[in-house]
């Protein structure tokens, strides 16, 4: 199959599941947290597609539902390690000199440890939740960002055009406005896309240890820990919720994959920060 009809049908995959994020109260058929124990683990039939869980509360619904809850939350995620990460990035690689190395030596330190063992440290110091599980994953993956920001920044500035702006008078502001920022984050929000799927797992995998978002909260990470009593007796409560996993971060482990192999550039040659 061609790549760019693969890359349409991947597009298509991505609209369906924002057009069902964005929705979810019109396409759920029923309420996600209604209780109803009188109809607990019913198998799939007309009225429940696919089911009900321990406490008779509609699967389908919560999966949808779930959808909304999830990329909701990796987006916000995202789009604050970004503004972290360039932030920071940017300062550190145009500034350089002490500035640079002290905060590369602060980045340093947030990439000695794995980022799921730092991940539980932060969760520790500030508690479970949905605002801490936002706060600790921006925490545990700022640091990269930054210094493939910093990377990048470094070759831009070197460049003719960067330094034809500074010998015209360009003040700093305007520089990295108009040539270096639309450069760094048109690359860096590739990279992003990648790693939209591996956010989405640390999301997950913190609800499913109890440690992020809490029930009754529909999300899958929640859904997968909720049905763990029930893995040998009915296992489709845990594999639905785990499947809608595999497939999101594939279409959106796919997608930056294809984005990245159109882009020429070194940076993105690097390992990637979550394969330790």
């Amino acid at each position: 199959m061609p790549k760019n009809r693969t890359f349409r049908i991947l597009l298509a995959l991505l609209g369906l599941l924002l057009l069902t994020a964005a929705f979810a109260p019109l396409l759920a058929p029923h309420n996600p947290y209604l209780v109803d124990l009188s109809k607990k683990l019913l198998p799939m039939d007309g009225t429940y597609l696919l089911g009900t869980d321990h406490l008779g509360r509609d699967i389908l619904s919560r999966l949808i539902y779930g959808t909304r809850t999830s990329l909701a939350i990796v987006l916000v995620i995202e789009c604050l390690i970004l503004a972290v990460s360039l932030s920071i990035g940017i300062a550190a690689g145009y500034k350089g000199d002490i500035f640079d190395s002290l905060l590369m030596r602060v980045s340093d330190l947030f990439l000695a440890l794995p980022t799921f063992i730092l991940g539980l440290f932060f969760i520790g110091v500030l508690g479970v939740g949905l605002v801490n599980v936002v706060i600790t994953i921006v925490l545990t993956h700022w640091a990269w960002y930054a210094r493939i920001v910093r990377s990048m920044v470094l070759q831009i500035k070197s460049q003719d055009y960067v330094l034809a702006a500074k010998t015209l008078g360009g003040s700093d502001l305007q520089i990295i406005r108009r040539h270096i920022l639309p450069s760094v984050f048109s690359q860096i929000s590739i990279l992003a896309t990648l790693d939209f799927g591996h956010m989405l797992l640390h999301v997950a995998g913190l609800s499913f240890l109890g440690l992020g978002i809490q029930a009754p909260t529909a999300e899958w990470g929640v859904m997968i820990n909720d049905a763990l009593p029930y893995i040998y007796t009915n296992p489709m409560l845990m594999l639905i919720p785990g499947f809608c996993i595999f497939i999101v971060v594939a279409i959106f482990n796919s997608l930056g994959e294809m984005l990245r192999e159109n882009v020429q550039n070194g940076t993105f040659t690097q390992a990637h920060p979550h394969s330790h």
